[in-house]
């Protein structure tokens, strides 16, 4: 079993005084090409002016805009699911899952970086940066590059796993899975609901690393509170279950 995820917006700052681009990752034969796209990124801050950078990073405010065109490679690094600080990993709490829960989601959960690319949340570590979702540098779109030169590995490395899709759609972009999967989509009143989305991303991550599922048919029968399953589609490859939020 391997679960999707999305990265975020904000991140936890500091980490370990240790130098990223020397580490393992996710997909270790990629290192090189991971590494290029992430020299790409630092020479793209390196020469853009002020302007350009409050567009790349998404920010107006000065201190950020100093604070993250600092040379990436000298940043401390934290591993992906501790680095991540959104609604999504909000609700998830990983600081308070239990050790096992801990390492159900290390072993079993690719995040989608908008810059690192995939990576598994239990990956050795990544530095704080800033990268506006969808933002690209100069003439290279990061989803491009990663869905070009990753997609093949991925293939290899999720062909015998069962997956879960709890991407964003912006992150799908990144990798197309070609093979059977579930993707879910809550609605609250009947109507879909987008922040609300992302909390419910965290509790249903929470909630399968904590019953260890292992297979799509545990999945099924998992219960998650204050979620209700209201109907499963069935499109294409992509096998979605719609739940309905009663409150969160």
């Amino acid at each position: 079993m391997k679960i999707l995820f999305s990265p975020s917006e904000t991140k936890n700052s500091g980490g370990l005084d240790i130098k990223f681009e020397n580490l393992e990752f996710i997909l270790p034969n990629l290192h090189d090409k991971r590494i290029e796209a992430i020299k790409y990124y630092q020479s793209y801050i390196e020469k853009s002016d002020n302007n350009l950078l409050m567009k790349l990073f998404g920010t107006k405010k000065q201190a950020l805009i100093d604070k993250y065109k600092e040379d990436i490679f000298k940043k401390p690094i934290m591993k992906p699911i501790e680095r991540y600080s959104g609604v999504a990993y909000e609700y998830l709490n990983y600081s308070l899952l239990s050790c096992e829960a801990k390492r159900y989601i290390d072993s079993n959960t690719i995040i989608f970086s908008n810059l690192f690319g995939p990576l598994l949340a239990g990956d050795s570590g990544i530095p704080e940066y800033k990268l506006k979702q969808g933002e690209s540098l100069g003439e290279i779109k990061l989803e491009n590059y990663y869905k070009e030169y990753f997609s093949s590995e991925l293939d290899e490395y999720l062909k015998d796993e069962e997956i879960i899709d709890l991407r964003a759609g912006f992150y799908e972009k990144f990798y197309k899975i070609n093979k059977p999967y579930i993707t879910m989509k809550f609605l609250k009143g009947g109507k879909v609901v987008s922040h609300w989305a992302k909390a419910c991303r965290g509790l249903i991550l929470k909630a399968i690393a904590y019953n260890n599922i292992q297979t799509i048919e545990q999945l099924m029968m998992m219960e998650v509170e204050n979620l209700s399953i209201k109907e499963i589609k069935k499109i294409g490859l992509k096998e979605e279950i719609v739940y309905e939020i009663s409150s969160l």
